[in-house]
């Protein structure tokens, strides 16, 4: 298997929640060097210097400072949440014993049922000094959703609506395992547990299959997947005269709008501090700046290939999405295109774009939510994939690779406006 998509396979079966997400993130950022920045301490960034933050155990930022006097911000967003259910406090107890869950996110439901599940997140803990925010992952198959049988539903073939306050339900055990799972997690956080934030996932781990070994399968890879790649091309990108922003959020897949997330002003507050603390004019480097909101994009179908619009359907390895919207739900338009096409043509990265069709109506993106605060040139584009929304998700194995040297070529440019233009150096 090729290295980098054994390295992309190990974080996505890290990536058990957002928590878990940002853990393994911030874990490879001290491995190259970087230093966290705690949003309550003095910051005091240094020429050459390697930073990072982090809000809520659940999103990211890091940066580093260049050598020479900073003209502007170059910038990514991903997000590192996924649909799923949330663990709500109490259990559903009777002839069996149920987790008490609910919808997080707009989710396939179907896909769900009948696959071991398990629970990770954070748990608060109780300890002398105060509350302690801890990782879970009761890391074994705990939890099940059993489907009905087909002899007491004939009509479940035929399309279903789901009932969420009876059928989805995960199985824990017998009425005898009424209250044991708290002990579980107090064993698993080493201390008494007073809240969690807590979600199920599923046991499958990422494959790479197909007859030439063209498909990658994981959970979580809307948007993990672009979390990676940008990641990775943050960290292997050369030094030039914009500072590199590498941003991930939580909340995308409820709108964005928490502390964490995109919708907050989590990415204006970070990026003012950074241009204070360097004795830099704010307004004139983000005059200078320029986004990347990246997050997947729906290839064609292969059994259902006209849900897709017959000119711009995307197919797996075919190289990075550009989303494109005359609704402005996709940042894209002529000038952030053009720039992002020629760093794709310098790394050599192959490009395609996606429109929805006219009679569908497209989601939002972290790009589109962040310039209610951060009003920068923003170009929205992924990676295309089947079965979005699905726990179990599906995309082109050369494409995460693409990805990577397109954010390398990105972070290693210095992007600095030029009247209503852009110039590339």
């Amino acid at each position: 298997m090729d290295q980098r998509i054994s390295g992309l396979c190990e974080f996505l079966d890290e990536a058990k929640s957002q928590y878990h997400a940002i853990d393994a993130l911030c874990r490879r950022l001290r491995e190259a060097g970087y230093r966290r920045l705690r949003e309550e301490a003095l910051w005091e960034p240094v020429a050459g210097g390697k930073y990072y933050m982090t809000r809520g155990g659940s999103s990211l930022i890091a940066f580093r400072v260049p050598q020479e006097a900073p003209q502007g911000y170059v910038m990514s967003a991903s997000h590192c949440d996924r649909p799923t259910f949330l663990i709500r406090d109490g259990e559903l107890t009777g002839r069996y014993t149920r987790l008490s869950t609910e919808r997080y996110g707009g989710m396939l439901i179907h896909p769900w049922l009948d696959r071991p599940l398990s629970l990770a997140g954070r748990v608060l803990v109780e300890t002398p000094e105060g509350v302690e925010s801890r990782l879970v992952d009761i890391d074994r198959d705990l939890a099940m959703i059993p489907s009905l049988a087909i002899h007491m539903d004939r009509t479940a073939n035929e399309g279903h609506k789901w009932d969420l306050q009876k059928e989805l339900f995960p199985l824990l055990g017998s009425k005898s395992a009424a209250g044991k799972l708290k002990g579980l997690l107090e064993e698993a956080a080493g201390g008494k547990v007073l809240s969690h934030d807590l979600y199920l996932y599923v046991r499958q781990k990422a494959t790479v299959w197909g007859v030439d070994q063209e498909y990658l399968s994981a959970p979580g890879l809307d948007d993990l997947e672009c979390v990676w790649g940008c990641t990775m091309g943050f960290l292997e990108a050369k030094e030039s005269r914009s500072i590199p922003v590498l941003c991930v959020f939580d909340c995308e897949e409820v709108g964005s709008s928490s502390p964490q997330g995109a919708g907050g002003t989590l990415l204006s507050d970070v990026l003012a501090r950074i241009s204070r603390s360097l004795g830099l004019d704010h307004d004139r480097m983000m005059a200078n700046s320029f986004m990347v909101s990246a997050d997947n994009a729906h290839a064609v179908h292969p059994n259902r290939p006209e849900m897709s619009d017959p000119c711009h359907g995307p197919e797996l390895n075919g190289g990075v999405v550009i989303k494109t919207s005359a609704s402005r739900s996709y940042t894209s338009d002529g000038l952030s295109t053009a720039v992002f096409r020629k760093l794709c043509k310098t790394a050599g990265v192959p490009v395609q774009t996606f429109h929805n069709r006219p009679d569908q109506r497209g989601g939002s993106t972290l790009g589109h939510v962040s310039w209610g605060h951060v009003s920068v040139p923003s170009v929205d584009i992924g990676l295309a994939q089947l079965a979005m929304h699905s726990c179990y998700e599906t995309a082109g194995a050369r494409d995460p690779g693409y990805l990577l040297e397109a954010m390398k070529a990105c972070y290693s440019a210095t992007i600095r406006c030029d009247g209503d233009g852009y110039v590339i150096e």
